[in-house]
């Protein structure tokens, strides 16, 4: 096992999940409620990460993030390094491609909140943000709490978007399964199947939490 990937893998699925808890929530508030035709189009955009293949995600997130392009060279300007083959890019590229992973689930869980209780409170003159906090989230937090699982488990396992990205650079940006494509190439199975094996019992793990969840917000 590599520690050091493994704590990179780690650090990456933190960072991604936490951002897209705090810009996820708010867009699929919008999409659970809005009557807006441009729902549609914001959906498609959404869930376009899960039939676009993610070396042409990562093309367009290394075009779109080169020194040469408006977002990195402001990056640069500002910061004085670049954005690809860096952390932060690959922080960047991860929450791009896991955009439908936990929109989605959080989307299904808001709409599927009883529409006359969110009335009711604002009837009693509960701010729609208060209403929002204290009625909307505690009934929906098992879809919530699964898009974020999933969000995990799947930042855990990328490999092509993150390769586009951030290549395969040792204590930057060589993550778990970059490990193991490596040892693989340098024909050190053994390492390759420990690695392995710790991500298939964590991907068991991951489905079984999400199927408990799933039975029982299907219960309630």
């Amino acid at each position: 096992m590599d520690w050091t990937a493994l704590k990179l893998t780690l650090a990456l699925a933190f960072s991604t999940t936490s951002i897209l808890l705090l810009l996820g929530l708010p867009v699929a508030a919008w999409l659970a409620s809005t009557r807006s035709r441009w729902r549609y189009v914001v959906e498609a955009v959404v869930a376009l990460p899960l039939v676009l293949p993610p070396t042409v995600l990562g093309f367009y997130l290394l075009w779109g993030m080169g020194p040469r392009s408006v977002v990195g060279g402001y990056y640069h300007q500002f910061t004085g390094s670049t954005l690809p083959f860096t952390f932060p890019g690959i922080v960047i590229a991860s929450v791009l491609y896991n955009l439908p992973f936990a929109i989605r689930p959080f989307t299904s869980a808001l709409a599927a909140v009883d529409r006359r209780l969110i009335e009711a409170a604002w009837c009693l003159g509960v701010s729609r943000f208060e209403t929002f906090a204290r009625v909307t989230l505690p009934l929906a937090w098992r879809g919530i709490l699964t898009g974020l699982v999933l969000t995990f488990a799947h930042t855990i396992g990328e490999f092509g978007v993150i390769l586009m990205v951030g290549g395969n650079v040792p204590g930057i940006t060589r993550t778990l399964s970059m490990a193991v494509y490596d040892d693989v190439q340098a024909l050190r199975y053994d390492a390759a199947a420990a690695t392995s094996l710790w991500m298939l019992g964590f991907s068991l793990v991951t489905l079984m939490f999400v199927q408990t969840l799933d039975r029982g917000r299907n219960s309630r």
